[in-house]
């Protein structure tokens, strides 16, 4: 028996009758750019993250883009966010020519240090994007304190986060907008790419649709230049298939977690990922942390069991950013982190078989070691400041 990281034919199969459905309305209809079927997912994500509007786009790169631009943030302007994240978060600042200013992660949530965000914040700083890395959601009531004191908007990336719950408030409920991806790969997946922006601000939900739809106020009347950002029916049907299900693969998701967890937490070398108190972390992935990851990777491949390092290069040091002026050394706990992070399968349909089968093979790779490098120090992660 093999391992896979993800399994999405596993879940495809468990509802693929309710898909198939769903998608030849939308065949039968003839309406393949947004429609009914996008109008109601909008309404359905809206009111499960307790907000009043949902825009759907065409994919999480293009929220963040979206919301980006709604906001008027542009040529000038800095975005404080996280170095240890996907690549749109910082790419989709930069793309409306503002500058990301990066702030160090907590490093054990691996989400942006709110304790660090007063000391980046200039006369140039018009927004914060802070992240719901791996599922988990960051330091909101801090965050947003600190934005209203500065008088600053908050665009929650909630990419891999829906369903996530922090002191009861769901993701996409905190800031001026949250944007999440439905990529094939995440929690609610569709079949391609997909996004949404969710907001409380009905004039800013305004201008999310007209900016999605190359800034058109009435046919052919532009009073802005927006861009293609449109929602394909086919993929709102998708996902409204699969919605109904999302708080029980969610809910398998954290089960699965909770498998791993004290079975991994007393083996030397092996930190599992921090839930915190009031918090419903919905694990995206699961990601440990491991100073021999590479190797422990290597070991787990040759036992056919998959894995992941998201992310192995932090933003700060990415050649595209080079002109921002960071440097090596400049975020330690991001650094580290790329380091060390190994996400391990943890999607629904995965058995506890399976799970044996994972937990085993670190086990005994951690006992190889040990006899390896009996007095190593890299036998314990948290020297490294984890």
């Amino acid at each position: 028996m093999k391992v896979p990281l993800q399994d999405l034919k596993a879940g495809y199969q468990s509802v693929r009758s309710e898909i198939l459905q769903s998608v030849t309305e939308v065949m039968d209809s003839q309406q393949y750019i947004l429609g009914p079927k996008v109008a109601e997912l909008e309404a359905t994500v809206a009111s499960y993250c307790g907000v009043g509007h949902g825009i759907g786009v065409s994919s999480g790169t293009d929220a963040l883009l979206l919301a980006l631009m709604a906001l008027d943030v542009g040529h000038g302007d800095e975005v404080i966010t996280t170095p240890f994240t996907f690549f749109a978060t910082a790419g989709s600042i930069v793309r409306v020519g503002a500058n990301p200013v990066f702030v160090d992660i907590n490093p054990d949530t691996f989400n942006l240090n709110a304790g660090k965000i007063e000391a980046a914040i200039s006369p140039k700083t018009k927004a914060i994007m802070p992240v719901h890395l791996y599922g988990q959601i960051a330091e909101m009531e801090r965050i947003m304190n600190i934005a209203h004191r500065h008088k600053l908007h908050v665009i929650e990336d909630a990419a891999q986060a829906i369903g996530a719950r922090r002191n009861g408030n769901p993701a996409g409920s905190f800031g001026h907008a949250a944007c999440f991806s439905f990529y094939p790969t995440k929690n609610l997946g569709g079949a391609g790419d997909g996004g949404m922006v969710v907001t409380n601000d009905q004039a800013l939900a305004e201008r999310l649709k007209q900016l999605r739809n190359h800034g058109e106020e009435s046919r052919y009347q532009h009073r802005t230049v927006g861009m293609n950002g449109r929602m394909d029916g086919i993929q709102a049907a998708v996902l409204l298939a699969k919605f109904k299900h999302l708080d029980d693969w969610n809910s398998r998701r954290i089960e699965n977690a909770h498998y791993y967890t004290p079975r991994l937490k007393n083996i030397a070398g092996v930190v599992p990922p921090s839930e915190l108190p009031n918090s419903t972390h919905i694990y995206h992935q699961y990601v440990i942390r491991c100073r021999q990851r590479d190797r422990l990777r290597q070991f787990l491949t040759d036992r056919g069991i998959g894995s992941g390092i998201y992310y192995p290069l932090p933003l700060h040091l990415q050649a595209c950013f080079a002109n921002l002026g960071y440097h090596a050394g400049d975020f330690p706990a991001a650094e580290t982190a790329t380091q060390e992070v190994l996400a391990l399968p943890i999607y629904p349909e995965l058995t506890r078989e399976q799970q044996d089968m994972v937990i085993d093979a670190i086990t005994d790779f951690h006992r190889t070691e040990s006899k390896i490098s009996p007095n190593c120090s890299h036998c314990n992660p948290r020297g490294s400041g984890a």
